[in-house]
């Protein structure tokens, strides 16, 4: 694979991983090193890990992951995107919410969330026979770089805007679900 392809899939694939920093970044107040650390982390790594995953699995379960996938990605985004809401309205209108989404089983389901299409291009390189070590290093450090930008520009965008983004960053999360299963049903 050339090197300005790999970067441009590297990107797309990151778009998600950015989307979602963005509402995260909105929802973490103060942004501090601990949770920029955790989620650009995490997201990195599972965005590294997926194309790994997909690459061993090959052609084997690529009918059955492919079926299943965008179910998935739309129940976790979904699911943590309405919690986001739920979360902001129930707060005081003067009250911040510090709900951390670089923690627990929000920062994993977050992490997988955005890597399910990862999977798939691992698959896919696996069908091409192209070695996957190098442009799963790439994808990572790629997504790792692009959810520290999405965490900042949100955190900006939250301190000044405050429970709106927090409104707007659950229903970003719910549309990315949306768009990733009505793709995956091959509406879109």
């Amino acid at each position: 694979m050339d090197p300005l392809s790999l970067l441009a899939l590297a990107l797309a694939l990151a778009m998600d991983a950015f989307a979602v920093a963005l509402a995260a970044g909105a929802n973490i107040r103060p942004l501090s090193f601990r949770p920029c650390f955790r989620l650009s982390f995490h997201f990195g790594l599972f965005q590294a890990m997926m194309p790994i995953a997909g690459w061993l699995t090959g052609l084997s379960l690529r009918a059955f992951v492919h079926h299943i996938s965008h179910w998935i990605a739309f129940a976790l985004l979904a699911a943590i995107g309405g919690n986001m809401i739920m979360e902001a309205l129930k707060s005081g209108k003067g009250d911040t919410n510090n709900t951390d989404p670089s923690r627990g089983f929000t920062m994993v389901g977050l992490s997988v969330a955005t890597s399910i299409d990862a999977l798939a291009v691992g698959l896919s390189l696996s069908i091409l026979e192209v070695s996957i070590w190098w442009p799963a290093l790439v994808i990572g450090v790629v997504a790792t770089l692009m959810t520290l930008a999405g965490l900042f520009l949100g955190s900006r965008a939250g301190a000044a805007w405050g429970r709106k983004v927090e409104v707007t960053g659950g229903l970003v999360l719910i549309f990315i679900g949306g768009r990733i299963l009505l793709s995956g049903l091959h509406i879109i």
